[in-house]
């Protein structure tokens, strides 16, 4: 018999359920009080001590919020279009570049492709306030403060995705199955999409979910580089609730919170076997 994965339920797995069922627990609870906190009454959300749980849900955290979205100068609307807009192309741009880098990285024989790595991995340590004026700098000094592309640009380089994307592809992809097709006469483009693409579709689907999290979530760009309401992103509106809506701001933040949170959680969810499939063969535990 199977121990470690048996077909069917064995007293022998009762250890592992005992050891992973706690930690689950602790890794949902987070997001249980999210759900909870947006759906709090004010009393609930000043208690002292905090509660985890509400006792009197209420959908008035959500009404304020979009009562007061209704009469801002800016629809909520156009913040939603601004942030799909910017997500989706600032996704698309992240993955095609870092799998094209991770192709020319990993299967391409070059000068100094190692030492391009080592760069890139370490970006990986530099957390973004310590990038913020030289970003800055860039964005003002090619004149695109003000428009999508300052969302979107500083976005797109992101270092975790190309090192995810060619450990996989170092892994997944045999260096006989690129050699066999140059022998057949196809070209460095030709391999790439269609012999390389195809096999590393976890860890595109993972560099997807990664960046989609990070520009969906993104407040910098448009606290740093835009001044006009009209290119902001939903994101930001969301965060100054708290501080334009008075004691209601705080239910509202709560509410809006939730609102930014569904969207990572249910892209997660329908993608997390290929993110698993993905850090197995990309060397991370």
């Amino acid at each position: 018999m199977n121990r470690t994965n048996p077909k069917r339920f064995s007293k022998d797995q009762i250890p592992l359920y005992l050891y992973l069922i706690p930690l689950a627990v602790f890794m949902a609870a987070p997001i249980v009080f999210i759900v909870f906190h947006a759906f709090k009454p004010m009393d609930e959300l000043f208690a002292h001590p905090p509660r985890f749980l509400v006792s009197r849900p209420t959908l008035d955290n959500f009404t304020n919020l979009f009562r007061m979205a209704a009469g801002a100068t800016v629809p909520l609307s156009r913040y939603v279009f601004n942030s799909v807009v910017v997500t989706f192309t600032a996704v698309m741009g992240t993955v095609m570049f870092s799998s094209m880098a991770a192709f020319a990285l990993s299967k391409m024989r070059w000068k100094y492709a190692g030492v391009l790595f080592t760069i890139n991995n370490l970006a990986l340590m530099f957390v973004p306030t310590a990038v913020t004026i030289p970003r800055y700098m860039t964005i003002t000094g090619i004149g695109i403060d003000n428009t999508y592309f300052a969302h979107i640009l500083p976005l797109m380089a992101t270092p975790v995705v190309l090192f995810l994307v060619k450990q996989n592809m170092d892994n997944q992809v045999p260096n006989e199955l690129i050699e066999a097709a140059h022998v057949d006469g196809a070209t460095p483009w030709g391999i790439y999409r269609g012999v390389v693409l195809p096999m590393i579709r976890p860890a595109i689907a993972t560099g997807a979910i990664l960046s989609f999290q990070l520009v969906w979530n993104n407040l910098e760009t448009s606290q740093l580089f835009t001044t006009s309401e009209s290119v902001r992103t939903l994101a930001f509106y969301m965060s100054t609730l708290a501080a334009t809506g008075g004691i209601a701001g705080q239910g509202m933040a709560a509410a809006a919170g939730l609102f930014m949170f569904v969207p990572n959680l249910l892209l997660f969810i329908v993608m997390q076997s290929r993110v698993m499939n993905t850090m197995a063969h990309s060397g991370l535990k």
